[in-house]
């Protein structure tokens, strides 16, 4: 049963991740017959503390309140990519995990986790901007950047700063069940669930690589994304054999013409649907699906949720009359 949480900060601690793990865990809703947490604040480097926006805080515990919780959350930080963490903090979480308690980061704090050797073999997740990072620094973790966050037993991460929100409200729904977690985010004003994963929040999931003999085509394909091309098509823009084609784009882009083409008309989707009122059929043409079945088949496929969601998450409430 939970019943302790810890949130363990460093110096540079970001504000607001940390504030989600003070806010779903550190109020006390009892007036709503809500659960009550035994909760505490910790640091891992000293009483005294900077946080990331420039202010400084004082902590009263230290390492050892985290002996005692049933759950360690580890917020985001600055730099947690490239520092080094206190050895006393890696080995306490590692005596959490295997006394049994759960840990959880918001954002970069899964570098703490991946530092600790908590995410070998595991799949974990964080802001999709620090995908590759994590992935570069340790090889042997399975980063998934497209989602929200993923729960691995004893070990949770959650992608960048409000994901963290999901995952604490996920905490609570497997440990109280849904209709705590319900009435906690209705206190927050936030939804209990979100539809999708952070895929629909990265602006390119794939970015330019360094091209050499397929560069022209790229261009041409990103400008004819409404068009039916072949790999045998693109060969002879590119004069080349089509498995030398293939074997190319493979090398210089990461992925297959199809898979990349495909992304592209997504990528385009996207941008119509926050920019634009058109129709969905409309949409559908514009990127090469052909009709609003396709677009939201494969919309749904590579994003986690629907035109339609996404239009109105990203352009507001009236939206859906253009639908």
């Amino acid at each position: 049963m939970l019943k302790n949480v810890a949130a363990i900060v460093l110096d540079g601690v970001n504000p607001f991740e940390l504030g989600v793990v003070c806010e779903v865990f550190g109020t006390d809703r009892s007036d709503d017959g809500l659960p009550v947490y035994d909760f505490a604040v910790a640091s891992a480097e000293g009483a005294r503390l900077n946080s990331h926006a420039g202010f400084t805080m004082n902590v009263e515990h230290g390492l050892e309140r985290l002996e005692s919780a049933d759950l360690i959350a580890v917020p985001a930080g600055s730099c947690y990519e490239t520092r080094e963490f206190p050895p006393e903090l890696l080995e306490a979480l590692r005596r959490g995990v295997d006394r049994g308690a759960r840990v959880l980061s918001v954002c970069s704090g899964v570098f703490v986790l991946a530092a600790a050797g908590l995410l070998d073999g595991r799949r974990c997740t964080v802001h999709w901007r620090h995908a590759d990072e994590l992935a570069i620094a340790y090889p042997n973790l399975r980063v998934e950047p497209d989602v929200l966050y993923v729960d691995e037993g004893s070990v949770i991460t959650s992608a960048g700063t409000a994901a963290g929100i999901d995952a604490c409200l996920h905490i609570v729904r497997k440990e109280q069940g849904p209709e705590v977690a319900n009435k906690i985010a209705r206190r927050m004003v936030v939804p209990p669930h979100r539809d999708g994963g952070q895929a629909q929040y990265i602006e390119r999931p794939l970015p330019r690589s360094q091209v050499d003999t397929v560069a022209e085509v790229l261009v041409w394909m990103e400008r004819h994304l409404d068009e039916e091309v072949t790999v045998e098509q693109l060969a002879e823009r590119a004069h080349m054999s089509p498995r030398t084609f293939a074997r190319r784009f493979q090398q210089e882009t990461g992925t297959t013409p199809y898979r990349w083409i495909l992304r592209q008309r997504v990528l385009l989707a996207q941008r119509l649907l926050e920019g634009t009122d058109e129709t969905m059929d409309a949409i559908a043409g514009r990127t090469g699906f052909g009709t609003a079945a396709a677009l939201r088949h494969h919309f749904v496929r590579a994003l986690g949720t629907t035109p339609n969601t996404y239009r109105r998450t990203f352009r507001g409430p009236g939206s859906e009359e253009a639908a």
